[in-house]
């Protein structure tokens, strides 16, 4: 079976062409401008490709509800260019084919599942740390929807003391506005590739994200956490993450996963393609 594939970003639109195993055989990325200056050319990569199905992890927030008069449109998005756009129907229309949607992170954390080393588990959280955050979650043999989708990056932190960044539109203290990308920017003065060397940056992001693993762990019981994105190519996290999060469960779980936790907090295993996989995944899923 051929299968196009879109995983679209707020900066880049990654297409590819693949097949029902996830394996993919061509991939061209685009950058993200206004739907009038980047559809058309996503349209174009897909035609003459004979794709049987199209599936697309997008950014959000994204209607996934197949019940909905807006099911496939982006909704309210900071990305003003993109609210309320019909995602879904423009590519039904010019393809031809059925076109599946979820979110870029549901797509990623559906990549490691199928693909990665999340496969043969039941219920995993994926979360990118980039320019911002978010959750997917494949809880119970499924991806988590509900009255929207998760949108976990924003949950509530508890903010060290002294540190006074807040880089969300809507909330002071959620982990995608502090600990972000764009927040450790405003923070420190500069990009956290910049950034390797001072442990100070690594000391408070460590503490911020294991606040916000310790809520996932205790809520969904996952049997891995997968962590992405730019932020988290700084490998150096992944030692601290795991040590302030078995501090913060303090022996209150005493699973297998939690004594063996560099295997049970791990970075992603597709090499940054786990979301173009995902959206392969996400494509099949719209005609089981």
């Amino acid at each position: 079976m051929v299968i196009g594939a879109l995983e679209a970003g707020g900066t880049k639109m990654v297409c590819a062409i693949g097949d029902e195993k996830g394996h993919i055989y061509e991939q061209q990325s685009f950058p993200t401008l206004t739907p009038e200056e980047t559809i058309p050319e996503l349209i174009e990569f897909f035609k003459n490709k004979n794709i049987e199905l199209l599936g697309i992890g997008s950014f959000g927030p994204v209607d996934v509800n197949k019940t909905s008069a807006t099911y496939g449109h982006i909704l309210d998005t900071p990305k003003t260019p993109w609210k309320n756009y019909d995602m879904v129907g423009v590519f039904e229309e010019a393809l031809k084919v059925p076109v599946g949607i979820d979110t870029d992170v549901n797509g990623s954390c559906l990549g490691e599942v199928r693909n990665g080393q999340a496969k043969g588990l039941n219920s995993v959280v994926y979360i990118t740390i980039g320019t911002g955050v978010g959750a997917g979650m494949y809880i119970n043999g499924g991806l988590v929807h509900g009255m929207l989708h998760p949108e976990a990056g924003h949950i509530l932190i508890n903010r060290q003391p002294g540190d006074t960044t807040a880089n969300c539109p809507y909330h002071k203290d959620c982990l995608e506005g502090v600990a972000a990308g764009p927040a450790i920017e405003k923070r420190w003065g500069k990009k956290a590739v910049e950034l390797k060397d001072n442990m100070e940056v690594w000391e408070l992001e460590s503490e911020y994200i294991a606040q916000a693993l310790m809520n996932y762990i205790l809520v969904l019981s996952p049997e891995k956490i997968i962590l992405g994105g730019g932020v988290m190519h700084q490998e150096q996290l992944f030692p601290m993450i795991r040590t302030k999060v078995v501090d913060k469960l303090a022996g209150y779980l005493n699973t297998r996963e939690i004594k063996d936790i560099d295997n049970y907090i791990v970075p992603a295993s597709l090499g940054d393609d786990q979301g173009i996989i995902g959206a392969i995944h996400i494509g099949l899923n719209s005609v089981e």
